[in-house]
């Protein structure tokens, strides 16, 4: 399924959420809220689409699909505050068309970590995550302004709100960055740097 059809999907279910639960008694439904203990195993999917940023010679748009999985690694929801909420490790396969940009495809691993804010009985849940990997591109030397060579280190950072539609499932809207870099293993190493929205769904175990 194209990616931009995908997210206009996601964001439609997004802004019918109020309205399907409108006019439920939030106490009967405390369940579907993040309660004392939050689900050990979540499994994502996940999609972006990704505009690049000072990559000379030409911009780059690429279609970014992640499969995710993520453990949780930390409970804090006996805090007060804004740091109240739960910590997980996550891995990420990472398959990326190049719909725009000298190279065709790049895929990857991710490894990370993802904070989730837990607000008491509110049923959003902001997250931030962060991340290093490794992966490959078919790389194009011999052009100016291309990657150096096929094997290429990524680093993820992203931010945004997930919503529990239930107490297994739920959706998420954000922002992404991704950088490629082959860390200096070939001259000239010209990385590439991308922007853009990511959503998905989440199923929690």
């Amino acid at each position: 399924m194209n990616s931009r059809l995908t997210m206009l999907i996601i964001a439609s279910a997004f802004a019918s959420a109020p309205f399907a639960f409108g006019g439920t008694d939030r106490s009967a439904n405390s369940s579907i809220g993040i309660s004392d203990e939050p689900p050990r195993f979540d499994f994502a999917i996940e999609s972006a689409y990704l505009f690049g940023a000072f990559n000379p010679p030409q911009n780059y748009e690429i279609s970014a699909d992640f499969l995710t999985t993520r453990v949780r690694w930390g409970n804090y929801l006996h805090r007060e505050g804004l740091f109240r909420g739960y910590n997980q490790v996550y891995f990420s396969f990472l398959a990326e068309p190049i719909i725009r940009g000298i190279e065709n495809h790049y895929f990857g691993l991710n490894l990370g970590l993802r904070y989730n804010f837990v607000r008491p009985g509110s049923r959003f849940v902001p997250y931030f995550s962060g991340g290093v990997g490794l992966g490959g591109i078919d790389s194009h030397p011999e052009q100016f302004g291309a990657q150096g060579q096929d094997f290429t280190f990524n680093i993820l950072s992203a931010a945004g709100v997930s919503y529990q539609f239930s107490d297994r499932f739920s959706g998420q809207v954000g922002l992404l960055y991704q950088h490629f870099s082959n860390a200096g293993l070939t001259d000239p190493n010209p990385s590439l740097n991308l922007f853009g929205p990511q959503a998905g769904f989440t199923f929690s175990f």
